[in-house]
């Protein structure tokens, strides 16, 4: 598969994501456009605002996570990193994040890396739950605990074994493989436990 097809698979993948927290300002915009109760029209719009927010979310995240952003140095700062991760897991109130990366900067694959991880972890806690990240001496490591963890048997099967078809459900899974093995690193799954879900990546440093 050539870059040029394996970037529109990523792209199919965020306009995905996306069509729902956009489709529901298309909405909103339809019902304020119709409405005449004033009440009605303070809930549109904080509707308007929520599906805005969840945009933007986004957004910031995949661009961080597929794109360029960060500038072009070799490190992108913790903060920022943070600052994603905190906006994907806010649209689902039901999943509490924990963040237990200590470094003020982390190396961008190790980033881009991390934020792929988290976007399957976050996937997988279908009723909620709590998500883990954290970063020491070349390892990410990003556990997902849960009353109900479902995780994609084809996406399980890239990380677990590099095997499967590159489609837009997996493209985050085979390019989290090719960052990794583009280093000389490793990868790791485990969920052996019910109810839990631990992705790892080791990037020599």
């Amino acid at each position: 598969m050539s870059d040029i097809e394996f970037a529109s698979l990523l792209c199919s993948r965020l306009c995905h994501d996306l069509l729902s927290p956009v489709g529901a300002m298309t909405n909103g915009l339809e019902l304020l456009a119709d409405e005449d109760d004033p009440d009605m029209r303070v809930k549109v719009m904080e509707l308007l605002a929520d599906s805005a927010r969840a945009s933007a979310d986004r957004l910031k995240f995949f661009r961080l996570a597929f794109g360029a952003g960060g500038g072009f140095g070799e490190t992108l700062d913790a903060g920022e990193v943070r600052a994603a991760v905190e906006g994907l897991v806010r649209a689902n109130p039901r999943i509490e994040l924990g963040w237990l990366v200590e470094t003020p900067a982390i190396p961008k694959v190790g980033a881009k890396v991390l934020l792929n991880l988290v976007m399957i972890a976050f996937d997988a806690l279908v009723r909620g739950g709590r998500l883990d990240v954290g970063v020491e001496q070349g390892e990410v490591v990003v556990r997902a605990e849960g009353p109900r963890i479902v995780l994609d048997a084809e996406i399980r099967s890239v990380l677990a074994a590099g095997q499967g078809a590159v489609t837009s459900r997996t493209s985050a899974a085979w390019l989290i493989r090719k960052l990794v093995e583009g280093e000389g690193g490793s990868l790791a799954l485990a969920d052996a436990d019910a109810g839990v879900l631990l992705l790892a990546a080791t990037l020599p440093e």
